[in-house]
């Protein structure tokens, strides 16, 4: 898909605020309000943007804990994967999960209130029959984005 400098600006400006009008948007990218509106609806109607959400603040919400949970599997079978998959999509904590390459098959960010917390979370999370578990809890946040870099386009 091809995109413009326009398009690229307004990307970036959603990123840093989605809650922007459209005439605010436009007055920033130096457009019409109509040809910036039809722009986000295409941007929106090719998946290029995904949704757009406000960011909360985890420590306001009682979720000061965030934990990295590397997870390995002795049953590399479509049933275990489904079984998975389910038990992860369902733990309301859980924020990411990825299959991965490597030494490890799972990687999974979860956010708790505090270790009794992640026990809970780890119950639910062992009734997908898991190999090996193994947590790494955040002690320093050094950096945290949801922007993506744009200059790749």
């Amino acid at each position: 898909m091809y995109m413009d400098k326009q398009d690229i600006q307004i990307l970036t400006q959603l990123q840093q605020d989605s809650s922007l009008s459209v005439g605010e948007l436009a007055d920033a990218v130096g457009m019409s309000k109509s040809a910036c509106w039809r722009r986000i609806q295409k941007l929106e109607e090719d998946g290029t943007i995904k949704g757009r959400v406000a960011i909360l603040n985890q420590e306001n919400l009682n979720l000061p804990l965030t934990v990295y949970i590397s997870v390995r599997t002795n049953q590399h079978n479509k049933e275990w994967a489904t079984k998975f998959r389910q038990v992860a999509k369902n733990i309301p904590g859980v924020l990411e999960a990825y299959r991965m390459s490597g030494d490890l098959d799972y990687l999974i960010k979860a956010v708790v209130e505090d270790m009794p917390g992640y026990d809970k979370l780890y119950q639910q999370l062992i009734q997908a029959d898991l190999f090996d578990v193994s947590s790494s809890f955040v002690m320093e946040t050094i950096k945290h984005t949801t922007n993506l870099p744009l200059d790749a386009i």
